[in-house]
């Protein structure tokens, strides 16, 4: 029954290998900027996601009116909108793929304390796709934002063009 508690053969050697404190809280160390890199990415993301909710909501409210009801000058907010998704969504898309590479980046490092494998060019590498998915994904938030600014003038009403009133609800 002892004979179960007793470590061997690869269970025992990783227990060595990972029993030092020393070694423990270097791979911590090692960790740290792309653990803060990681939550800098998370708060961006949570920009990124209130706006892309906010788009949402607005087109589903701008398409509840029947579509030979609709005006010009709302087809063409929903289209501004339309884009305006589009490039939230691409942000999106590649800061979760850079969120996930320095994750990757984090669990890598934190392994090569542990191992005698050379493993500085894969991690090196990581890094740099994880700066290059970051950097595409805030510039489509740049394009975003972009969109957002020169577009909202030309959707509200002015004096000399009064608003439509609502159709009736049934």
């Amino acid at each position: 029954m002892l004979d179960l508690l007793v470590p061997t053969g690869i269970a025992a050697d990783l227990i060595e290998r990972t029993s030092r404190t020393a070694d423990t809280l270097r791979a911590v160390q090692l960790s740290l900027a792309p653990a803060f890199l990681l939550v800098g990415i998370g708060s961006i993301m949570n920009v990124m996601m209130a706006r892309l909710i906010w788009v949402a909501g607005r087109i589903e409210r701008l398409s509840e009116v029947e579509p030979d009801e609709m005006s010009d000058n709302r087809r063409r907010e929903i289209d501004w909108l339309c884009r305006r998704r589009h490039y939230a969504r691409r942000a999106i898309l590649f800061s979760t793929a850079a969120a996930s590479v320095i994750s990757i980046v984090i669990a890598v490092l934190f392994v090569s304390v542990y191992i005698e494998t050379r493993i500085g060019t894969v991690v090196a590498g990581l890094w740099v796709l994880t700066m290059g998915l970051l950097i595409a994904g805030l510039s489509q938030f740049f394009m975003e934002t972009r969109v957002a600014a020169t577009g909202s003038e030309r959707f509200r009403p002015t004096a000399a063009t009064p608003t439509p009133p609502a159709p009736p609800r049934e």
